[in-house]
């Protein structure tokens, strides 16, 4: 009897850690770390953030579902995401070695380059040389909509406006540098039933959680 009131204890203290962790957002993490980082990020002065690549897909596609709508808030979540990294990382600073690029700035010269919404086209040493950096960082987040409403929540996510558990996520970071294009560092994350009220919010507790293992941390 004993033991078995010992053995349900621990089973209880198991699934009350588990299901906290799952509360918490606590996801599966994953970090790569080239053998050349630690050489190549000493060279690196100037980084530039770009565009995210952004999906939303839903468990239950709502109701009024428009494609193109929908892909427009996909767009414009993927410029937020690219805005608000570049809020933080500039909020932050003093804490970098290396700075990084006005996203206007980016963008701009992206733009000219012909490769603004087609960077699947071009390689990253390309795209750095056109931006004139050292390295470029690029993801991708992915978003899925567990609610009925989702259409709705995911607007209010994209633009902001709705407090609450909503879907659940993954984001993917990658640096790559801009001499040859070489990936330098990769993280990945998933994140579940933990979206907040806007897309700074969401990016901060992103952030967050990618600064422990951020390579150009001082």
């Amino acid at each position: 009897m004993k033991t078995f009131c010992t053995f349900l204890c621990f089973f209880l203290a198991t699934t009350l850690f588990c299901s906290a962790q799952v509360l918490l957002g606590e996801g599966s993490k994953q970090i790569f770390a080239s053998p050349q980082l630690a050489t190549a990020i000493k060279q690196h002065q100037t980084v530039a953030i770009l565009p995210f690549e952004a999906k939303i897909t839903y468990r239950k596609q709502p109701k009024n579902f428009s494609a193109e709508a929908h892909q427009e808030q996909e767009a414009t979540l993927a410029q937020n995401i690219q805005s608000s990294m570049y809020t933080y990382l500039l909020r932050k600073a003093k804490s970098y070695s290396v700075t990084f690029q006005d996203v206007e700035k980016t963008n701009i010269l992206l733009q000219k380059a012909g490769m603004y919404g087609k960077l699947k086209e071009f390689t990253r040493d390309e795209i750095a040389k056109a931006l004139g950096v050292d390295a470029v960082i690029s993801g991708k987040f992915d978003m899925e909509q567990t609610r009925s409403d989702g259409a709705a929540l995911a607007t209010a996510v994209v633009f902001g406006g709705y407090a609450g558990k909503t879907g659940s996520g993954s984001l993917t970071m990658t640096i790559n540098n801009g001499q040859d294009g070489e990936l330098l560092w990769r993280f990945f994350k998933t994140m579940d039933d933990d979206f907040t009220s806007s897309t700074d919010d969401m990016v901060e507790r992103m952030m967050r959680k990618v600064s422990r293992n951020f390579p150009y941390a001082l």
